[in-house]
């Protein structure tokens, strides 16, 4: 069996002499220890060193992308062709397949063969002759450097560093113009303060003040070019009703610069924008389908590189830019944020504020998708990103109609879902149950018992029969037997009174004695209830 063992300075073919140690895959490391029992497992059998850097370079490159280079052709056809028998391990199962199609050579790969490979690179000073270890190690490097330069330069498309730099210079340039035409509106007003109202437009100001001049210059100046008519007349008619203060002609000199400025500056900015724009197609094409141009930027900018924005996961994207408000509601045990730099987003801006946060974190999770696929795919389409676009606003058309229909019924009427709404009940604290003692006085509570018997008399009046009166005695004996025998002279004489004929009596007068005796017996009743206290 023949080894191809590739290193920074060239292709080394060996010669295995024992392949019965090959078996044994855990204890194959013992026979590289030490560089003489290395050299009875395997022989050098051919070195071919390359001449160059720029050579070592294009052997790595086809190496990494799964080809055969020339000078590793060549080293095939000159030594393993000749023991075509012989079987060819090698460390790259993707080589082998390429190896065995166009040289039509048996490749192994195992994991013996891993293994072989690595005590091979433990003992390469000793197994490799004729080549000094400080040549082995600076070639390593120059191969190193080289190979990572040529990876940088391989894609200038892919370097999303001029992304960065774009993004911040147009904030930049954002803020100064912001600054600039304020600090114009405020020095030219001084002169002719019925202009500011009059033209909203900041561009369209500047220009108009570089054109004008001296207020005076007005009704002479053609500003057809830069404002419609009805605007125009309107200027004109302010200017010779203007409470404005009189100028020198350097004032109107410096603020005519600082308008050039401005215009300079909105220019710089329309080109720079446009730049990004390109960049942007051409570095995320489906970020940039999803969430726009700018907003694809910050979010690269933020993160670092679309890389670093790629390792991130959907709901990190969704509040990407806000970190403030998460920490603080982190800390506060508060709400945390629903969106960061996405809510700049055209699908977010366009929904209802209840809708935001569902259609933020949907475009997040599709978002988080397409960055992926611009970082990490080979292709530079944005199909992937019109998709899931039109899915999201598909979605976000279905939630503004209030979302599904009826399944049954006659589909035309929308599913009705209740607000949810949380309704906590506070139970308070009844301290009546705390205490024995009766709240109310017992006189009081008399009173109550006799209001009570009167509102019963009053909607109720019910003739008693002598049944009825007897049944009432029976009562009264019942509660005399039970009590102590010192009450029993005044519970005989209202037995007494209870026993007299009353047959005759007219049916009124039956009511209201029934009712004394009622009266009576509650008193005795809570009379007796004092005493046994």
């Amino acid at each position: 069996m023949l080894v191809l063992f590739e290193t920074a300075a060239g292709y080394a073919i060996f010669k295995v002499l024992d392949e019965s140690k090959l078996q044994q895959v855990d204890s194959l490391y013992k026979e590289f220890e030490t560089p003489e029992k290395a050299n009875k497992i395997v022989k050098l059998k051919h070195f071919e060193k390359f001449q160059d850097t720029t050579e070592a370079l294009a052997a790595a490159t086809a190496l990494t992308e799964g080809k055969i280079g020339k000078s590793l052709k060549k080293v095939l056809k000159k030594v393993v062709a000749k023991e075509a028998h012989e079987q060819l391990a090698i460390s790259d199962l993707k080589l082998g397949g390429v190896i065995k199609e166009k040289l039509d050579l048996a490749c192994v790969h195992s994991p013996a063969v891993a293994e072989l490979m690595r005590g091979i690179r433990t003992q390469m000073e000793s197994l490799i002759t004729g080549l000094p270890p400080r040549e082995i190690s600076a070639m390593s490097l120059g191969l190193a450097h080289s190979l990572s330069r040529y990876k940088l330069k391989f894609s200038p498309d892919k370097v999303d560093t001029m992304i960065v730099q774009a993004i911040s210079l147009l904030d930049d340039l954002d803020k100064e113009l912001n600054n600039y035409i304020m600090r114009c509106r405020e020095w030219y007003g001084w002169h002719f303060p019925e202009l500011g109202k009059v033209i909203t437009d900041n561009l369209a100001y500047c220009k108009a003040v570089r054109k004008i001049g001296d207020r005076t210059n007005v009704a002479g100046s053609d500003l057809s070019d830069l404002l419609p008519e009805e605007i125009e007349a309107e200027v004109k008619l302010a200017a010779e009703i203007s409470m404005g203060t009189e100028v020198s002609e350097q004032d109107i000199g410096n603020i005519k610069h600082l308008c050039d400025q401005v215009i300079e500056i909105s220019d710089y900015r329309t080109q720079l924008y446009d730049y990004l724009k390109n960049r942007m197609m051409a570095i995320a094409p489906n970020l940039t389908v999803m969430v726009g141009e700018l907003v694809g930027a910050r979010l690269i900018s933020h993160a670092g590189s679309l890389l670093n924005l790629a390792k991130h996961p959907a709901s990190t994207v969704q509040i990407l830019g806000a970190e403030k408000a998460l920490f603080r509601a982190l800390k506060t045990r508060k709400d945390t944020p629903k969106y960061g730099l996405i809510y700049h987003a055209s699908l977010v801006g366009q929904t209802t504020a209840k809708n935001k946060g569902k259609i933020s974190r949907m475009l997040a999770a599709k978002a988080a998708l397409a960055i992926r696929y611009d970082a990490l795919g080979e292709d530079t389409n944005a199909e992937m990103g019109v998709e899931n676009r039109a899915k999201l606003e598909a979605r976000l058309r279905q939630l503004e109609e209030k979302g599904i229909r009826r399944i049954s019924g006659t589909g035309k009427a929308m599913a009705k879902a209740d607000k949810y709404q949380h309704k906590s009940e506070v139970k308070i604290y009844d301290p009546s149950g705390d205490s024995t003692i009766p709240s109310t006085s017992k006189k009081r509570k008399f009173e109550e018992v006799e209001e009570e018997e009167e509102a019963e008399e009053v909607a109720t009046p019910v003739v008693k029969s002598k049944k009825a009166k007897k049944e009432a005695v029976t009562e009264v004996e019942e509660a005399a037997a039970e009590e102590t025998p010192k009450k029993k002279k005044k519970k005989k004489k209202v037995e007494a009174e209870a026993e007299e004929p009353e047959e005759e009596a007219v049916p009124e007068v039956a009511v209201t004695e029934s009712t004394e005796k009622k009266k009576k017996k509650k008193k005795k009743k809570v009379k007796e209830e004092e005493d046994d206290e």
